[in-house]
């Protein structure tokens, strides 16, 4: 990092309020992290991992969790602190980092997973988890009879409020449903207050633009094997299977692929650029959706 990129980031930091929380949100490869270090070292607290696939033990380097150098110069919490083949939802999130919250340091979450701020801010429904069994039941009539058939047995409420072109989120609705009696609707509507107010916390995003993100997307996963992600592939090879939870890592099935003898490097390597792509874009229509008052600051400024 230059003279005047520094500079640019010392004075983004000097506007915050050394002792209010802050929420950092932005999407892959934004910059993020780089500010949350920033914040850390110039006003003190700690970092918090608020990225659903950074909490896992058994990729490092391909979900960019921060690097060991880091972590010596500001304390980092909730990284890498779940094994991988253990589910881990948004309830197990915040349950983690409660009492994170009113601990001795100030705290600094950041992470690209909007969920995990939207239910910090404005709480999450406290619905009980779906048994295998429904779960089963939901997919097989999905196979067979189709999303229509799923929504036609929502209840009304729920039917007015979820987007019904979303697979995963019908598929969620008609399990609660049925698992619990209840519509989601009416599980939302009983949500408990939030954990972090955002009134109580300076929240900002960092703005991306794509045609500013792409260039850094497509380099990337070239430097994430550089820095090792291959050797990292390879000791998960023995204990890998596509539906442990942390198998949702980008580019963790292309690797394996890879070492597996089904595609080449350089394949996966383009794979897994392209999966980053519409991840990054997922990311900015959620950021834009549900974070219209957050603050917006631009990474270009110091992000290289």
């Amino acid at each position: 990092m230059g003279p005047q990129a520094q500079a640019t980031l010392k004075a983004c930091v000097a506007q915050l309020d050394p002792d209010k929380p802050v929420l950092i949100a932005g999407p892959t490869a934004s910059g993020k992290s780089a500010l949350a270090l920033a914040i850390a070292e110039m006003q003190g607290g700690a970092i918090i991992n608020a990225d659903a696939i950074q909490v896992f033990d058994d990729w490092r380097v391909l979900t960019a969790r921060p690097s060991p150098q880091d972590e010596l110069r500001a304390k980092h919490l909730l990284y890498g602190h779940i094994p991988g083949d253990h589910a881990y939802s948004t309830g197990h999130w915040l349950r983690d980092v409660a009492p994170l919250l009113t601990g001795p340091d100030r705290p600094i979450i950041v992470g690209g997973t909007g969920l995990n701020f939207t239910a910090l801010t404005e709480g999450l429904a406290d619905i009980p988890a779906t048994p295998p069994q429904i779960r089963a039941a939901c997919e097989e009539q999905l196979a067979q009879d189709g999303l229509a058939s799923l929504i036609a047995q929502l209840d009304g409420k729920t039917r007015a409020r979820i987007d019904l072109q979303n697979p995963a989120r019908v598929s969620r609705a008609w399990e609660v449903l049925h698992s619990t009696g209840r519509g989601i609707a009416d599980w939302q509507d009983d949500t408990p207050p939030p954990l972090l107010p955002l009134a109580q916390a300076q929240a900002i995003v960092v703005e991306a633009p794509k045609e500013w993100l792409t260039p850094r997307i497509e380099t990337r996963f070239d430097q994430m094997v550089d820095q090792g992600a291959l050797d990292e592939a390879r000791a998960n090879l023995d204990t890998w299977h596509p539906d442990l939870p942390s198998a949702k890592a980008i580019g963790a099935r292309e690797l394996i692929a890879h070492l597996q003898g089904d595609i080449t490097l350089k394949q996966a390597c383009a794979k897994a650029t392209i999966l980053t792509r519409q991840f990054a874009k997922r990311q900015r229509t959620w950021f834009k959706a549900r974070m219209k008052t957050w603050d917006r600051v631009s990474p270009a400024d110091w992000a290289s």
